[in-house]
């Protein structure tokens, strides 16, 4: 997304999102903010999708005109800036385990329910504007508040917390990926037929599990037929779990090499 900046080279969008962009005070949308603005762009992006989010549908959402509009917000990309903002909300007094790991686990859980409850947000970028905004920065606080008493240093406290975000967003991605596309069935003359392309010599540790089937939904079903859970909730469910126990049982890892000094490594 480009970005207009403000004179002291703030992104706009930034300098909206925390009440630095002077609003209009005459005219006939003295009525709006930035704020009423990013919620009426998240209410239709909730209700309708996000391809449905225009300049001109949040104008008519508010009741004003897209002119209007615009001496507030300068484009549709600082439209979308500041709905990601008001989108990813961290409540009030929220109160996470003081102890390492699992205060960091529920902090990812905070961030996998914030994608979950609108997964339009993953269609937005996660880049350095992003990162400035007031929400982000209250989620990011938050997750290195979980991180205090670990030997790390700050840069790569950092680099946990965006990990760990991460993995908890590629999951959702995932789950609406699988809720798209729907369970893979197969009958057993297609298994059969995989099976000989792939072979146990080519593919030693994939072979007998996709001879199975084991990665589907319904191995064994006729062709074509639905499935009623597509993407088993469990089966994601553990790797998310798997995941953030591989993740902090690495840093886990790491601090203790460290502290065991060079000749741990002999």
């Amino acid at each position: 997304m480009g970005e207009d900046t403000t004179e002291g080279g703030l992104p706009r969008a930034v300098a909206a999102a925390w009440g630095l962009l002077q609003t209009p005070q005459r005219g006939p949308a003295r009525g709006l903010d930035h704020q009423r603005i990013a919620e009426a762009g998240v209410a239709i992006a909730d209700r309708d999708g996000l391809a449905a989010v225009t300049m001109a549908s949040v104008a008519r959402e508010l009741g004003f005109t897209t002119m209007s509009l615009y001496r507030y917000v300068s484009s549709k990309d600082e439209l979308l800036r500041l709905m990601q903002n008001e989108a990813v909300q961290i409540p009030a007094g929220l109160d996470l385990p003081a102890t390492w790991p699992e205060g960091i686990k529920a902090w990812a859980e905070v961030v996998r329910r914030s994608y979950r409850a609108r997964p339009w947000l993953l269609d937005l970028p996660r880049d350095q504007t992003a990162v400035l905004m007031p929400n982000t920065l209250r989620a990011a606080e938050l997750g290195l508040a979980t991180l205090a008493g670990l030997d790390l240093e700050e840069g790569e406290k950092i680099g946990v917390i965006l990990l760990i975000s991460q993995h908890a967003m590629s999951l959702v991605e995932l789950e609406r990926s699988l809720a798209v596309e729907g369970g893979l069935s197969m009958t057993p003359e297609g298994l059969e037929q995989l099976g000989t392309v792939v072979t146990a010599e080519e593919f030693p540790h994939l072979a007998a599990l996709i001879s199975s089937g084991g990665f589907m939904e319904d191995a064994g079903s006729p062709a074509g037929a639905a499935t009623e859970d597509p993407g088993d909730p469990a089966d994601v469910e553990m790797e998310y779990a798997l995941g953030l126990d591989l993740i902090t049982a690495g840093i886990d890892a790491l601090i203790a090499r460290r502290a065991a000094g060079p000749s741990a490594h002999r």
